[in-house]
């Protein structure tokens, strides 16, 4: 499947990145450490792109120590690997936060290093997810769900914001700074305090707060539900302002520009259609079947962030060659399928009608759990290809490589940075 036309290429060199970052921890602390610290780890032979999959690697590695120590979601682990994903997750941070940097001083800047750093984010996203959920002791449940919503939902509509402003904007306070950093400090706490156990303690007692405040003659007390409301679901409320607060922002974003450049803005809303949609169907899937939310929820929640990368990866590459908003994505055909297939007995018990409903095909048992599995291969298998197929297309076009230096930049040579960096001439020549 071809995702770029050729007529489409020419637009590629109309690419110009645009972003405003407002977090004060980044302008003062990080960025400073980046610039005069870190990047002098790096050679300058080194492809930024190399960097982004290097510190993606960190994360994959923290990934398999919870598959080795806690697929469940609800065990703890030993101490070293609490530190280890603290220490995993900041390394990648760094790492995806100087790639940008890299390109920079090397003059290898271009529309591929947008692409495959928000392909790598992408995935990122949803195994972060699941590796909270390991270190708080969330397991197989509603609440995993909910985390893994959230946190893709920020990504997606980030992501559609940028596709109609053109410029990513990150909030004073924004997931890629503040909130990676908190879930590592979250991950350093959970070995220093003895195991992710601790997450599931209700806060205001943990801190010696007393349920009943206030003088003797006129005490406010507490109520139960909220004083006994454990960490993990303080961070669900949490979460959930943030949640809000950040689509409505990037909403109100949206709006804004569209309407400054004379289109309608109410179209614009539609993209975040795809994105609720396929969350309709996840949401309907694992309440037809509980056997796969209790007891799959790992490779159901790759699929779900495969899903979702492959949303993000057509909007950022309708982005870059100005293409029309990508509303299709064809990986939730087979989960429609498969809430079609067990909506069927649900209908045949309870519906009024009596001829409404109709026989599973794959049952609650094991054909359930491998047609789960085959959701989830084809979903690596086509977003593989999209993956493949856009980056070749574009270091064609550029004459440039993905994990390498094709043509190094040199100081004075053709006087021109832009075509060292891009190679988009060489061919021509």
């Amino acid at each position: 499947m071809v995702y770029v036309r050729q007529e489409r290429l020419p637009n590629l060199k109309q690419y110009k990145y645009s972003s405003v970052d407002h977090s004060l921890l980044s302008k003062y602390v990080l960025k400073p450490f980046y610039t005069h610290v870190v990047i002098k780890c790096f050679p300058m032979s080194m492809a930024p792109n190399l960097i982004t999959l290097t510190g993606f690697m960190f994360v994959v590695a923290n990934f398999l120590t919870l598959l080795w120590y806690n697929p469940t979601l609800d065990q703890d682990c030993p101490t070293w690997v609490y530190y280890s994903w603290a220490a995993g997750l900041f390394l990648y941070q760094t790492f995806d936060a100087v790639d940008g940097t890299q390109a920079r001083r090397t003059h290898q800047s271009g529309p591929l290093g947008e692409l495959f750093d928000h392909g790598v984010d992408a995935l990122n996203t949803s195994l972060e997810v699941l590796l909270f959920a390991g270190a708080t002791n969330m397991g197989q449940s509603w609440y995993t769900v909910a985390s893994l919503f959230a946190s893709l939902l920020t990504f997606y509509v980030q992501t559609w914001d940028e596709y109609h402003t053109k410029t990513l904007t990150l909030g004073i306070v924004n997931g890629p700074v503040e909130g990676i950093l908190t879930i590592a400090t979250v991950y350093f706490l959970t070995g220093y305090l003895g195991g992710a156990s601790f997450w599931q303690q209700a806060l205001f007692p943990t801190f010696g707060i007393p349920q009943t405040l206030g003088p003797a003659g006129s005490p406010f007390t507490i109520p139960d539900f909220l004083y006994n409301l454990p960490f993990t679901k303080w961070y669900m409320v949490q979460g959930t302002i943030v949640l809000v607060y950040n689509t409505v922002e990037s909403a109100r974003n949206v709006i804004r520009a569209r309407r400054a450049r004379g289109d309608r803005s109410r179209y614009a809303l539609f993209g975040l259609a795809p994105f609720f949609i396929a969350w309709a169907l996840i949401v309907a899937y694992l309440s037809l079947q509980p056997a796969i939310l209790r007891g799959h929820l790992i490779p159901f929640a790759l699929f779900a962030g495969i899903v979702n990368a492959y949303s993000v990866g057509q909007i950022i590459t309708a982005h870059l060659v100005k293409l029309d908003f990508p509303y299709w994505n064809v990986i939730v055909v087979p989960l429609s399928l498969g809430v079609i297939d067990s909506l069927g007995p649900v209908l045949q018990q309870h519906s009024p009608v009596p001829w409404l409903g109709w026989p599973s095909a794959l049952g609650d048992g094991v054909y359930q759990v491998a047609f789960m599995f085959c959701m989830l291969g084809m979903a690596v298998g086509v977003y593989g290809s999209f993956v493949v197929d856009v980056i070749v297309t574009i270091c064609d076009y550029l004459d440039i490589w993905c994990l390498t230096i094709k043509h190094p930049w040199v100081e004075g040579r053709d006087g021109d940075a832009s075509v060292q960096a891009n190679g988009a001439d060489k061919k021509k020549q």
